[in-house]
């Protein structure tokens, strides 16, 4: 019986594929982890502005988690998730920026709005 070349050679493809995913999702929680517990332990003595970089990027990092789960347990890309963690940090984002902006610095409000410019054109896209 001949061997189907092709066949094994996507199966390797997939598990190396696979692996890398989970070696990303790993790396993810890892720097999920530090950085929540930086926040907690020196919120106190942290700038406005680092707080806020620091909550966006654990917001990215999460959506991040939530759709390399997806892949590995699924094999495929869900945009939907994509999407959902775009509407979730955008919603987040303005929230924050609603109820922090008096006190945040004028460069770190611009570099938030302009991300969330960003996350809409990105929204759009999927539409």
């Amino acid at each position: 019986m001949p061997r189907n070349k092709d066949k094994y050679v996507n199966e390797d493809r997939d598990k190396i594929e696979k692996a890398n995913r989970i070696e990303e999702l790993e790396n993810l929680v890892e720097s999920h982890t530090r950085t929540e517990r930086h926040l907690e332990e020196h919120a106190d003595i942290s700038s406005p502005e680092k707080i806020s970089q620091a909550r966006e990027k654990q917001a990215e990092r999460e959506d991040n988690i939530e759709i390399l789960k997806n892949k590995i347990v699924s094999g495929q890309q869900t945009y939907s998730n994509e999407t959902e963690g775009l509407e979730k940090n955008y919603t987040f984002a303005k929230g924050y920026m609603d109820h922090n902006k008096e006190n945040m610095d004028l460069e770190a409000l611009e570099n938030m709005k302009e991300k969330q410019q960003n996350r809409r054109d990105r929204m759009n896209g999927f539409s």
